[in-house]
């Protein structure tokens, strides 16, 4: 008999992602679904069973070859419960019970995790945590999310909502207001939207000075990867605002490393494409803002598995609720 074989699904707000992965985290080929959450949540359900069918079915497989199920979605969520409750990005959707519908449909063990957090878990498990034994991992896009991972252990929090590294406090004093209503938060400094508004503001200020003022007028307007570009190309307002994006950063892994004292901090998302200049200026911070042993000892890295480490880290959620039914005798 083979190696067991899991299926893990990554739901987003644009596309749904699902793969088979093997006991030893390789993937075997994914497909990429759109998710039309304005279709409703029983649409969005049965979405999600074509997309682990079709996961199947192009690695030629059957699913009966299959051991166990997870499923990763975005937003508030009851993590022992197996429910959705209230995604912002998946609109219309409440309390939708994805969990106990997909192990109904399939017959098989599901687990349920945080996107962020699954996205940890495949990194941990499968790309550059692998060698590790504790990690966390900040998620850099539109907003900033992450995990925390110690062990084969998700630290999720007591009622499923911790882990949310975003929205640590960097700022007390004239905060900048985050996507969520409060201020301060790291999301509202250093995500890829916060980088656009602080280079507006940047722009707006009198005297300003940059290439990014030609960019701005253009259709489509500024984007991060745009404010990194100048930065290479020497702009001076941009290269301040790369560097600050830096040291925002820093902090957060700075609290991180202070709180949960990891093996690694690992970055994730379209930011990490910029290359190895921006993760050393992210390393230099670390080591001027943390505490000696931990800025030695705490490695600083980019991630490894891009849009893959979701489900990745779904299907090991999976692997991971697969064996201790089998420990226990359940299955």
């Amino acid at each position: 008999m083979g190696k067991p074989l899991y299926v893990g699904l990554d739901v987003g707000g644009t596309t749904m992602k699902a793969g088979v992965v093997d006991d030893d985290g390789k993937s075997l080929g994914a497909v990429s679904l759109p998710t039309e959450a304005y279709r409703g949540q029983e649409f969005g359900l049965e979405r999600m069973c074509e997309s682990i069918r079709q996961a199947v079915a192009q690695a030629n497989l059957k699913m009966a070859d299959i051991a166990a199920i997870g499923v990763a979605t975005p937003g508030t969520m009851d993590i022992p419960a197996g429910i959705i409750l209230d995604p912002p990005n998946l609109k219309p959707w409440r309390n939708v019970p994805v969990r106990d519908h997909i192990a109904k449909v399939f017959k098989k063990p599901t687990a349920f995790q945080n996107d962020a957090n699954a996205a940890a878990f495949g990194e941990f498990w499968a790309g550059t945590g692998r060698e590790a034994h504790s990690m966390v991992l900040f998620t850099l896009g539109t907003g900033v999310g992450g995990g925390i991972i110690i062990g084969d252990l998700v630290l999720e929090g007591e009622h499923s909502h911790g882990g949310e590294l975003g929205h640590m406090k960097i700022q007390m004093t004239d905060a900048l207001q985050c996507g969520c209503g409060r201020y301060g938060c790291l999301e509202a400094y250093a995500s890829a939207t916060a980088i656009v508004k602080r280079t507006q503001t940047a722009l707006a200020a009198k005297g300003a000075k940059s290439v990014l003022k030609v960019q701005a007028k253009k259709e489509g307007g500024i984007t991060a990867r745009d404010v990194f570009d100048a930065a290479l190309a020497g702009d001076a307002l941009a290269d301040k605002l790369v560097e600050d994006t830096a040291f925002y950063l820093a902090v957060g892994a700075m609290n991180m490393m202070h709180t949960i004292d990891p093996d690694m901090v690992v970055y994730t998302g379209g930011i990490i494409a910029t290359g190895e200049w921006f993760l050393d200026r992210i390393r230099k911070h670390v080591k001027e803002l943390a505490f000696p042993v931990p800025a030695e000892k705490t490695q600083i890295r980019y991630a490894s598995l891009g849009s893959d480490a979701g489900y990745i880290g779904a299907a090991a959620c999976g692997r991971q609720l697969a064996l201790k039914l089998g420990r226990s005798g359940k299955i």
